[in-house]
């Protein structure tokens, strides 16, 4: 069994402590209200913009660089996990120097938003995407989907046999042959759905189970399709577009790894997304609004489509060819804002020793 990857530890662990504090009312006296509009200041642009992004530099680095050649503006962009951004911005509060977040998934995005820390984005932002992928206050905006999907080795595994919900995943059929990646974002996020929608003590339960059956641990999702893909573990847990990258690369005719989705409604194929906000300590900062504008135009839509293979939350932009239509995946039930409680989720996880 892979050793658990627990160096992601630490900036979850300060991300949970951080974002309850941040997010726990005064002692001695009421928080009082903040206008986080964009009309409330005057906006000024000086060419340079703050990006902390969340999403590996590989996807997000050409973009940008197509954005600066087109507008001029300079960003400055702080790489890492997107958990351990997040724990940042707890930190620097309303003096952070970042102008814009860009994070791998709902759940962070809606933790800094209850904070305060982002400004309202205009109508021409929001408008621009489903209502159903950004936040109901317009402090965030989604910018590409992500499907939760189970992953197969194909050669050992009939597709009769493949489990229909995720709670087929803790029956003993599958002790010691699912693989998933606790410490990363989107499963943490995947598992606090299964929270808002089932209910906490059900989420406690499949957790358990899921120990139980002996899941086989890897830090990434890239990992997990790599293992799947070598025959080593039969069924894992991952977000769609690994494997049309890995496909992309060795051939589809290559891949001993498919893809399953769970029927419409089921946990273990929700859609998350990637998001961008604009910090409320640079609200002023009219290139951080260009920005996140610029990764919800068709230019932006598209490139993610052809080099990422995720789905484009644009109407008028076709998803990646062979992908469900995203309309059959949505959880009509589901606010992707209620995913910012991560930190009882983290909780949950601790509690079964997936993560510390």
């Amino acid at each position: 069994m892979p050793v658990l990857a627990r160096t992601w530890a630490f900036a979850a662990v300060a991300w949970l402590s951080l974002g309850l504090s941040a997010c726990a009312p005064a002692a001695e006296s009421e928080p009082q209200a903040v206008d986080t509009t964009a009309a409330s200041v005057e906006l000024v642009a000086d060419d340079y913009v703050i990006l902390y992004s969340g999403r590996e530099e590989i996807l997000v680095q050409p973009l940008i660089d197509i954005f600066t050649e087109e507008t001029g503006i300079t960003v400055d962009i702080r790489y890492a996990g997107t958990s351990e951004l997040a724990a940042q911005l707890f930190e620097e509060g309303d003096q952070s120097p970042a102008g814009v977040f860009l994070s791998q998934d709902a759940g962070a995005l809606g933790a800094l938003s209850d904070a305060g820390l982002f400004v309202s984005l205009p109508a021409e932002i929001t408008d621009r995407v489903d209502a159903n992928f950004s936040s109901t206050d317009s402090s965030w905006v989604g910018v590409t989907g992500r499907a939760r999907v189970i992953v197969y080795d194909s050669e050992t595994v009939a597709a009769e046999d493949l489990p229909q919900s995720v709670d087929e995943i803790v029956g003993p059929q599958w002790s010691g042959k699912v693989a998933i990646a606790p410490g990363n974002a989107s499963f943490q996020s995947f598992v606090t759905a299964y929270r808002v929608l089932l209910g906490n003590s059900a989420a406690d339960q499949w957790v358990s189970g899921l120990v139980v059956n002996d899941p086989q641990i890897y830090e990434k999702n890239g990992a997990i399709l790599e293992a799947v893909n070598d025959g080593i573990v039969p069924l894992g847990l991952i977000n769609h577009y690994y494997w049309y990258r890995l496909a992309t690369e060795r051939g589809v005719e290559n891949m001993r790894a498919q893809l399953h989705f769970t029927p419409a409604g089921d946990p273990a194929s929700i859609v998350n997304v990637t998001g961008a906000a604009v910090l409320l300590s640079q609200q002023g900062d009219a290139d951080a609004f260009r920005l996140v504008e610029f990764l919800v135009s068709d230019r932006a839509q598209q490139y993610f489509v052809d080099e990422t293979f995720e789905y484009p939350l644009v109407p008028g932009i076709d998803a990646p060819e062979g992908l469900p239509a995203l309309s059959s995946l949505q959880v009509a039930n589901l606010d992707l804002s209620d995913l910012r409680s991560l930190a009882e989720t983290q909780l949950l996880l601790q509690k079964y020793g997936l993560i510390l």
